[in-house]
Formats: structure tokens, C-alpha cells, sequence
């Protein structure tokens, strides 16, 4: 997909719709900010909505973040509909409605297992986010401060700032470009991927505390039940990071966290090195994700999916 095809559709659209996946992370955020900010920079005659289901208190920080919408009325439409960081239509939660009926729709992400859902799609399987993909894709003189903002918060949650073996030349070209917006780049960092509040750093604690080692010390993994976080008073926000706090461990090739959902469901969480392809994993299981890091949700026996998962990465470590 062309930019110019990008920036047609939206010229054409009066109202236009900004939606990520559910349980939005930084990059997810910081997308749906970064191209709301555009749009209303370049087109300030737009109408321009972003929806996200429960944005962690973490990336509120982004300018004007009061703007997302929480709540979805079944009146609420588009004639244009952007998909950011979306790898499955069905991912868009409760905002599936409104992209069924939208005039238009336009998809634009990084996820390797994006078939393509949209009248219009352009994923690069390769890119540190989607936040590296949309600041590509727009023009930089248009790209103002509180965009810079947005799409730098998402770029370095991605790649764990700049560390993940997605991080190429491009990422940080693009990068040194957001800060010469004057945005305050350490700050955004300390915030938005360091900064976590007594209860998440208990949660982090308990979890390592109870985590597993296995298969010689290459895999951790961690179960973390839904009655622990409604005694402690957490929320599913709560819980970001960890999965990659776990593979820090030496000796570590993946890690797998699983924490229930209110429904009696498991979300898995995998992240990896160098030598798991947990996509492939969690592909197996119904869901996806990057090679390094990806989830799945589970309904069956956890446990039992959990042992399965183990098996999956031990057969790739041995090979």
C-alpha cells in the first residue's frame, strides 16, 4: 500500500476512527496517538476519534491522552477506519462493529501473521513496530511535537528500547529523527517502560519469586491466578512487563507468563532469544505475535496448554 493511498483515504473521509488491539501496549498507544496528532495537525478540520479498551496508566502520558475513548455506543461510526498495530481483525475488541461498518477501512502494523484485513493494508513484518512503520510512512515536516512523542514512546516499547533483534539502521534513523522534535526522550523512556508503581513491583517480585526453571535452565515460566490479583487489587495493566523481566534470567532461552482473565481464561505471554521462535508457539494455540515475542489466549486446561508450550520450545532448543 502506497502513502499516497494512505493520505487519499484520509482526505476524502470527514470522520475517521483510530482503533488498536485489545489490552493495548505502548506501541499500540503510542501508534493510535502518533496518527491522531498527525491527522489533526495536517487535517484540523477532521472529525478524529481514537478507541482503546483500558490504556495503562503508564502511557498517559502521552499529550492529550484524555482524548481516547473507553467506551463504545453501537451509534458511534466512521468513513474511514485505521487499524494500527492489529494483527487479526477480531484483536479490535469491542471497536469490530465499527470497522465491519466503516465506508473505508485501512490496516497498518508489523505483525508477521497479518494476513491483511482491510480494504487497504501495508504491514512490514520487519519493522520494530508499528510506531517505526507509521513515522515512515508520514511526512516528517508534518510530524509534530506530540506525535513525536506518541510514536517514540511506542517505537521503544517494541523494541525494548532499541534492544530487541528488530531494532535495524531504519529504527534508529527514525528515532534521532522523533527527538529532533524536542521531545524529552529520557523522560518518555523512565515513564513509559521503567517507571512502575509499589503494587506492579510486589507483582513482579511474587511472580519471580514463584517462576519455574526448567529444561536445564532455559526455560521460566510462571502461573499467576486470578484470585491472587483480585486479593491484591490489580488490574490487568498491572501486569506488563513481567514476562520480559523473567527471560533476564541467565541462562534463559523463553519465558512464558500466564495470568486469568475475569472469565476463567488464560492470556500467555512468550518472549525468547535468539534460538525460540515463540510465534510459532503461540500460532499453535490460536494465536501470534513476533518471533521473539508473542501470546495467545487460553480457554481449555492451562496447565495442560502450559506443558504443551514447554515441549514446543524444548523441541526447538535441542535441535
Amino acid at each position: 500500500m502506497k502513502k499516497s493511498n494512505i493520505l487519499s483515504a484520509i482526505e476524502k473521509a470527514g470522520s475517521i476512527m483510530i482503533a488498536g488491539h485489545i489490552r493495548p501496549d505502548g506501541d499500540c498507544v503510542g501508534s493510535c496517538m502518533g496518527t491522531y496528532h498527525y491527522i489533526r495537525a495536517r487535517y484540523p478540520e477532521k472529525k478524529v476519534q481514537v478507541r482503546l479498551e483500558d490504556v495503562p496508566d503508564s502511557y498517559r502520558c502521552i499529550p492529550d491522552s484524555d482524548v481516547i475513548c473507553t467506551e463504545y455506543p453501537e451509534e458511534a461510526s466512521c468513513d474511514l477506519f485505521i487499524a494500527v498495530d492489529v494483527s487479526d481483525k477480531n484483536r479490535l475488541g469491542k471497536a469490530l462493529p465499527y470497522f465491519e461498518k466503516a465506508g473505508h477501512t485501512i490496516c497498518i502494523d508489523h505483525h508477521i501473521s497479518n494476513e491483511g484485513f482491510a480494504d487497504e493494508n501495508h504491514i512490514e513484518p520487519d519493522a520494530s513496530s508499528a510506531a517505526e512503520v507509521l513515522a515512515c510512512l508520514m511526512d516528517e515536516e508534518d510530524i509534530n511535537e506530540k506525535a513525536a512523542y506518541a510514536l517514540y514512546l511506542g517505537m521503544i516499547c517494541d523494541s525494548g528500547v532499541f534492544k530487541y533483534d528488530s531494532t535495524s539502521r531504519r529504527t534508529m534513523d527514525t528515532a534521532g529523527m522523533l527527538m529532533e522534535k524536542g521531545i524529552p526522550f529520557t523522560q518518555i523512556i523512565n515513564e513509559a517502560f521503567y517507571e512502575k508503581t509499589y503494587l506492579q513491583n510486589r507483582l513482579l517480585g511474587k511472580c519471580l519469586m514463584e517462576s519455574v526453571l526448567s529444561e536445564d535452565g532455559t526455560i521460566i515460566s510462571c502461573m499467576l491466578s486470578r484470585s491472587v490479583m483480585e486479593e491484591w487489587g490489580a488490574a490487568n495493566s498491572d501486569l506488563e512487563g513481567i514476562v520480559s523481566q523473567m527471560l533476564l534470567t541467565k541462562g534463559t532461552k523463553a519465558s512464558i507468563f500466564a495470568s486469568e482473565n475475569s472469565d476463567g481464561s488464560w492470556k500467555f505471554s512468550l518472549r525468547s532469544g535468539s534460538d525460540v521462535d515463540v510465534a510459532a508457539v503461540a500460532a499453535a494455540f490460536g494465536g501470534g505475535g513476533h518471533i521473539r515475542a508473542a501470546g495467545c489466549t487460553v480457554k481449555a486446561n492451562a496447565e495442560a496448554a502450559c506443558r504443551k508450550m514447554h515441549y514446543m520450545i524444548r523441541e526447538q532448543i535441542h535441535v
